[in-house]
């Protein structure tokens, strides 16, 4: 017996009322029961360590994918907490609308975080854009990285208020038509210019300050876009990077921001945000 080898202890099901009731029912012979018996305990154990197996598999897959996306699959971001806190989480609650404007546009915020497979932020990232971007009277935000338009109709909320207006760059011809049709849907298509085409290239046609830089695009192209339009951040702007956290963030990118005396720094949620002073 390998468990007895091994110094454990097996599971005897000759000792179960039950199992001697059911060999006896389908008349099996006592040296049969106990071949059954040793099969079934095999074949249990087997049983078990499977579910064991998919659990574990199960786990890591779901602490994957919450960490890619910055939280999860919920249209409220409870599910998927990414780098924030249960604290955090509990304490909030879901965004209230002002008017029937705002309405309509978190009734399409929410749309797409339920319908799209296209990856954006979590809705409490799109939330913090919005007050960073309305609190600080941006005019003028950049955006690096549309996907589907959902970051963009959050900051484009809080530019309904400033009368400011955000330029927003995607490389991908799918994406990109997917958030002409969210923009439009939500109201958003006045105060949105969607320039499709590699973002690298096109924003050295920039010239305007700008207030806010959003970057969620290619992680390690951080470094490219920070060197390219930080001589434009204006003095009290802001650079806010998604996907800041030990596994996605780019160490190069990391490294210009926090060791630049011009700029000051912290890390929040998987968002770094950078003012420049």
């Amino acid at each position: 017996d390998p468990a007895k080898k091994r110094g454990g202890r097996r599971l005897n099901l000759l000792r179960f009322p039950a199992f001697i009731e059911v060999c006896e029912v389908l008349r099996v012979s006592p040296v049969s029961s106990r071949l059954l018996a040793t099969r079934t305990y095999l074949l249990m154990r087997r049983f078990i360590f499977s579910i064991l197996i998919l659990t574990l598999v199960a786990s890591l897959n779901f602490s994957c994918n919450a960490q890619d996306s910055g939280g999860g699959t919920s249209p409220r971001g409870m599910s998927w907490m990414g780098d924030r806190s249960s604290g955090d989480v509990a304490l909030e609650k879901a965004p209230l609308a002002a008017n029937d404007f705002e309405k309509n546009a978190l009734e399409v915020l929410e749309s797409i975080l339920e319908n799209e497979r296209f990856r954006n932020v979590p809705e409490h990232d799109g939330r913090l854009l919005r007050i960073l971007v309305q609190s600080m009277q941006a005019k003028n935000v950049i955006e690096i990285g549309t996907s589907t338009g959902y970051s963009a109709i959050w900051m484009a909320l809080g530019l309904k208020s400033t009368g400011g207006h955000l330029t927003t760059y995607e490389i991908d011809a799918e994406r990109a038509a997917t958030a002409r049709k969210n923009f439009e849907a939500s109201g958003m298509a006045d105060l949105v210019t969607l320039i499709e085409g590699d973002a690298h290239e096109l924003v050295t046609e920039l010239e305007e300050p700008i207030d806010l830089l959003f970057l969620d695009a290619d992680k390690e192209g951080y470094v490219d876009y920070l060197e390219k339009l930080l001589p434009l951040v204006r003095s009290g702007g802001l650079i806010v990077a998604h996907n800041i956290n030990p596994r996605m963030a780019d160490p190069d990118y990391m490294e210009a921001i926090t060791t630049d005396v011009d700029l000051e720094t912290v890390v929040r949620g998987g968002m770094g945000i950078t003012l420049k002073k």
